[in-house]
């Protein structure tokens, strides 16, 4: 709120200086103007967070500047302020999107009280837009999925691409933690400098230290050459190291010296080089476990560890999966001139129930299976391969997911169900509370896991969320 900056327009000069004194006074940041014109201009110039707008202006009605930031969509509280009050104009302002209206004369406690809440609600409203965005955000930087586990993982990209801290990327196979990395790169200063990504179980350790570093020529037998080795080539951008827990303990030592300098020697050289660059590192094992096991170097590890980011597996990312499965669907069919365009109901349910312990590689895998070895509009479960198809065999009965065409009705029907109908009258108890519990016990059957508990229930994770902040407020938690 403090240094909040209000636009004042106002054509007398002596109620201009009075109102702007208050303001000031307030720690409010005021420009003055005295005609529609420059109001605009103002306006364009840098939106205000607050205008004050006299509706008698020399060169046009202040309505028609109102009208423009309503038109427009320009992030501003208006507080139409005139001597010439009617309920008319007071409706006509506020249909035009005025934040408060008024009445001359006013006293600076008043006019203070006003700019203020005007302040504060159009920062509740930018915060409610961010929000609304980011829930709205279903792809980001080669990522595709807006549940709010990966919402989650985008906040902390957005934070943290800007840093030049080491980021410490975790997450099981097939999650995507090179996709992570290369999102940080292209999210941060250096996204026009090189992303050179390195996977440290890929290359036998007798040649891991030249890859990293580089070799000269007669190093080692086949060294032919001079080489220039990845830290080289990303200087002044990004070094990935991939699987860093596969990495010998001999060229840990070296690469914790690298960090710590930003200087190294390649294999076999003397002169010591000097590189700009950022790294970033990723494992599907529990780095401190390879710590406490003597695999990993602890003071390595705090090094490396400074923002960490863990990507969900495919599991709990609530319906990812079938967004992820759609694009994969239209991009090899594209490829393979297939005409799918969808998948039957049965198929998305399998795809939703089953645990995919790959991840979102072991999809990819079968979307590609299924586009290649068959063909039509619709994926059918007849098309799908092991062990989806076994998968779909063990499935006793359709299982209660998610439908984006009711909500509550689903709740509702698994109420019933987990409260049979017994012999005789039952006390009526409030349908909150019989929801309540529903939910509740369907989230410790699940171990905890909301996502889970809201397949089960039949509903989006987010209404979970939703009603147990409203319990919160309402003192029923």
């Amino acid at each position: 709120m403090v240094n909040a900056k209000v636009l004042l327009v106002e054509d007398t000069p002596s109620l201009a200086r009075v109102y702007a004194e208050y303001l000031k006074k307030a720690a409010f940041t005021v420009k003055v103007v005295e005609t529609g014109a420059a109001a605009l201009e103002a306006i364009r110039e840098s939106a205000p967070q607050v205008v004050l707008l006299d509706l008698q202006l020399p060169d046009m009605n202040g309505m028609e500047i109102l009208k423009h930031v309503s038109g427009q969509q320009i992030p501003t509280a208006v507080v139409v302020i005139t001597a010439h009050a009617s309920v008319n104009l007071a409706v006509e302002a506020m249909r035009y999107g005025a934040y408060d209206f008024v009445v001359k004369p006013f006293t600076a406690d008043r006019l203070l009280v006003t700019v203020r809440n005007a302040v504060e609600r159009l920062r509740l409203a930018q915060l409610v837009d961010t929000f609304t965005d980011e829930l709205a955000r279903g792809k980001y930087h080669g990522f595709i999925g807006a549940s709010f586990p990966m919402q989650a993982v985008y906040r902390i990209i957005d934070s943290a691409a800007a840093s030049r801290a080491t980021v410490f990327i975790t997450g099981e196979s097939g999650t995507g933690k090179e996709v992570c990395a290369e999102a940080i790169h292209r999210q941060s200063p250096r996204k026009d400098k090189p992303f050179v990504a390195i996977n440290c179980g890929a290359i036998p350790k007798e040649l891991m230290e030249s890859e990293i570093f580089g070799h000269v020529k007669g190093s080692f037998t086949g060294a032919v050459a001079d080489r220039e080795g990845a830290a080289a080539r990303a200087d002044g951008g990004t070094l990935f190291l991939d699987e860093i827990c596969e990495m010998e303990l001999g060229l840990q030592t070296k690469l914790l010296r690298f960090i710590q300098t930003g200087t190294f020697q390649k294999v076999g050289g003397t002169r010591l080089e000097k590189v700009d660059l950022r790294i970033l590192c990723a494992t599907n094992r529990d780095p401190l476990r390879e710590v406490e096991d003597g695999r990993f170097r602890e003071d390595l590890y705090y090094r490396l560890h400074v923002i960490p980011v863990h990507l969900p597996p495919l599991r709990d990312r609530e319906d990812d999966v079938l967004d992820i499965a759609r694009q994969f669907l239209s991009d090899y069919a594209a490829e393979e001139g297939k005409g799918f365009r969808r998948f039957h109901p049965a198929v998305e349910q399998v795809l939703r129930d089953y645990h995919w312990p790959g991840n979102v590689r072991q999809l990819q895998n079968v979307i590609r299976n299924v586009v290649v070895l068959h063909d039509g509009e619709e994926v059918t479960a007849a098309m799908l391969p092991s062990p989806l198809n076994q998968h779909l065999a063990l499935q006793p009965q359709p299982s209660h997911r998610y439908q984006p065409a009711s909500i509550e009705e689903p709740v509702v029907a698994h109420v019933a169900d987990a409260y049979p109908v017994s012999p005789g009258p039952r006390p009526i108890r409030p349908l909150w509370l019989v929801e309540k519990e529903a939910i509740e016990e369907a989230i410790a059957a699940c171990d905890g896991n909301i996502p889970r508990a809201a397949a089960q229930l039949g509903i989006s994770a987010s209404t979970i969320y939703r009603k147990r902040m409203a319990w919160e407020a309402e003192g029923r938690a």
